[in-house]
């Protein structure tokens, strides 16, 4: 069985941003020269998430808006944030969009369903993450 493992750095400039990282991911595959097996992807910081869904901008604007409805940025509002920290909601963010995806290789390609891509978001942003894609397999 092979194993491959590559980083994926990011900085962005708004503190929350979606982002494709597909192509990323698929390169790396293409790399590892693994045809069949599994691909994890996760984010290796808590304010930052990965996660599959459709590439479509009015759907990520949605994600935005439901996740602040539901975690609000805002200093006063959380106890973490008494702490000296202005980053709760985006540790809650993080929670609700997920840590990692794991993904089957099926001919040296992701397997995906109709629509399906991987995304990168980030919740706390301006400063520079990882993102680790491990791939094993034969």
């Amino acid at each position: 069985m092979k194993a491959y493992t590559e980083y994926l750095w990011f900085q962005t400039k708004n503190r929350q941003e979606f982002i494709n990282i597909t192509p990323d991911v698929e390169e790396i595959i293409r790399k590892s020269g693994v045809k069949e097996g599994l691909c994890l992807v996760n984010a290796m910081h808590i304010t930052a998430s990965v996660f599959i869904n459709d590439d479509e901008s009015g759907l990520h604007g949605d994600f935005g808006v439901w996740l602040e409805k539901l975690a609000p940025f805002g200093k006063d509002a959380y106890q973490h944030n008494l702490t000296g920290e202005d980053n709760a909601d985006a540790h809650l963010k993080r929670t609700i969009m997920g840590r990692e995806v794991v993904v089957a290789v099926t001919k040296g390609e992701l397997d995906f369903g109709p629509w399906e891509q991987v995304f990168y978001g980030e919740f706390d942003g301006q400063r520079k993450k990882r993102v680790l894609v491990k791939v094993i397999g034969e």
